[in-house]
């Protein structure tokens, strides 16, 4: 078992306490870290929303919570009921001034304490809420800001946010947090690339084809079509997610893992990312809205019955697109991403193609030739796997086949593999901004989005439809086989 080291005592206050994001992922991550006994006994989570409850009664909606997202082998009671006890309810207005002199009268019992402030509120509320902890004495040097995504829905009102919040907060105070980047695989990404020397002199474009990045989800807006069909599969999941994976994949070594060493590297990615030109977006873009369809052999409703009976919608529910880097190291090599909803799999996975071998001792019967790849799964199951050519067993001659050296991170180290909100919420405390977004990655990733985003709107052409449980528009098909190439996608392969 890896050992655990406990961090600083700290008051971690929640605003938008009574929501989903608090209910279904912070308690859960905090749970575990406490059982775990990572977080000190003498610490605090105040909860802090609109509406009035006893602390009573905050706690059984806690409890509650965690009956519904942690395994019931997970809870123990005595260890449930000693975090419960933890929890402090503080009934706080962000755009107002009720109940700001409550909660600092709270916090000024233990004016000694690493403060962290998590909004899981509305975008339009970090600001306010920043101000009102300024006015109300609640910074200092030991207080951290978590900010949720989205962080704007553009380059222009991204950078309204980090000013409203900048004006009160340093830098360095600041976590902008992006749940995939504490992904034990994603983390991986960085001891794959640095600490192995046969992939780090591999890593370039004279050895690799292609590289396919893909996340894919089952489930439709569920109940979230309000904010989604704002937003769409381009802001939702590829401006953030997406694109600080390619980040990570793509980057340079950092001269270490000090935090501004690593996003410096990652901020050059951004930068090196080639803008599409307008008249080039219809051929290298996808957008897709799914239909009618069946997932897992049921049948489940299309996008606009799922917003309530829509006639029409043009907000992309899939985009899949064709990427360039402006990096020696990637020079010719092309970065394919897609991302959608009602897909036939729940998965995340990188797919790295090594170039084929320009000659072959082998005689063309002995074996399908494929080149090399190496499969980075985020999820369902976190894990590594390299396929190459061996030869099967038995008589007959040489016959060759692809085997997956499969490395399963589980299954190998024998142990629960935390959920990225756990590392993340002890990184904040731990004032550990590595796996962070600086304000520069944000505004750099909006910068390039907004000209994919500019030119769908000047051709408002509506998504193509394509049927709930496939693997997309027939286009997407194309986008890629036109240069040759395929999907992965038999993640059991």
């Amino acid at each position: 078992m890896p050992k655990i080291i406990p961090v600083a005592s700290f008051d971690g206050v929640v605003f938008g306490a009574t929501g989903d994001l608090t209910m279904r992922k912070l308690l859960p991550a905090l749970y575990y870290r406490f059982r775990d006994r990572q977080i000190p006994e003498t610490s605090r989570i105040i909860a802090a929303a609109r509406s009035h409850h006893p602390d009573s009664e905050y706690r059984e909606m806690a409890q509650a919570a965690l009956r519904r997202h942690v395994p019931a082998a997970d809870l123990d009671p005595a260890t449930m009921e000693g975090f419960l006890a933890h929890i402090t309810y503080v009934a706080v207005d962000g755009l107002g001034d009720e109940g700001w002199p409550d909660l600092a009268r709270l916090l000024d019992e233990r004016p000694d304490q690493v403060r962290s402030y998590y909004l899981a509120t509305s975008p339009n509320l970090y600001g306010p809420i920043c101000r009102n902890l300024s006015a109300h004495g609640l910074i200092g040097p030991k207080s951290r800001v978590v900010l949720e995504k989205p962080i704007g829905h553009d380059l222009a009102s991204a950078k309204a946010i980090n000013d409203q919040v900048g004006q009160v907060f340093p830098e360095n105070q600041i976590f902008r947090i992006d749940h995939y980047l504490g992904k034990e695989t994603v983390q991986n990404l960085l001891a794959l690339r640095f600490a192995n020397t046969i992939f780090e002199r591999l890593w370039n474009a004279d050895v690799i084809d292609h590289v396919q990045i893909t996340v894919a989800e089952t489930v439709g807006v569920e109940g979230r079509g309000g904010y989604y069909d704002g937003s769409g599969a381009l802001r939702d999941m590829l401006q953030n997610h997406m694109l600080q994976l390619l980040c990570l994949l793509a980057m340079e070594s950092p001269l270490s893992l000090d935090p501004d060493a690593v996003r410096d590297e990652k901020l050059k990615v951004l930068r090196a990312l080639k803008p599409i030109p307008a008249h080039d977006v219809p051929s290298l873009t996808v957008r897709g809205q799914y239909v009618a369809g069946a997932i897992d052999g049921k049948p489940v409703p299309g996008y606009l019955a799922d917003l309530g009976g829509e006639t029409r919608s043009l907000t992309e529910t899939f985009v899949a697109l064709k990427l360039d880097l402006m990096m020696p190291r990637w020079a010719g090599v092309p970065f394919y991403l897609r991302t959608g909803k009602r897909l036939p799999q729940k998965m995340s996975e990188i797919v790295v193609q090594f170039r084929s071998s320009p000659f072959s001792i082998f005689p063309p019967e002995s074996f399908a030739r494929e080149p090399n790849r190496l499969v980075i799964r985020l999820q369902p199951e976190e894990g590594i796997k390299l396929e190459i050519m061996t030869k099967e067993p038995g008589p007959g001659g040489m016959r060759l086949r692809a085997t997956g050296l499969d490395i399963s991170f589980e299954q190998t180290f024998n142990q629960r593999y935390p959920d990225a909100y756990e590392r993340l919420l002890m990184d904040v405390v731990r004032g550990n901004a590595t796996l962070f977004m600086r304000r520069d990655e944000v505004e750099a990733a909006w910068a390039w989005a907004d000209g994919v985003l500019q030119a769908w709107a000047d051709r408002p052409e509506p998504p193509r439809p394509y049927p709930a449980g496939t693997w997309g528009p027939t286009a997407a098909i194309a986008l890629i086989e036109r240069d040759g190439r395929t999907w992965h996608e038999d993640i059991d392969q």
